[in-house]
């Protein structure tokens, strides 16, 4: 395998799980990982999206720690 393959195929392995978490979150889990996110626009999701899609393993582990914390998993306002 050449240099670039490797790079390519890493790049994809990265990329595929960051669109997919990236838009979860950003529907799902902002408001329970940031409850002034909560109701937030959907303009604003578009602007954090990319962030979140770039750092999609620190935003996992932050949102899995927010479910954690929150009895039953689940946002009670």
């Amino acid at each position: 395998m050449e240099t670039a393959e490797f790079i390519l195929i890493a790049a994809a392995l990265y990329t595929v799980p960051a669109v997919v978490i990236g838009l979860l979150f950003v529907t799902l889990g902002v408001g329970r990982v940031d409850h002034a996110a909560m109701g937030a626009p959907w303009s604003f999701r578009l602007l954090i999206w990319p962030g979140a899609a770039a750092l999609w393993p620190l935003v996992l582990v932050k949102w899995i720690r927010a479910a954690r914390s929150i009895p039953g998993g689940e946002h009670t306002p």
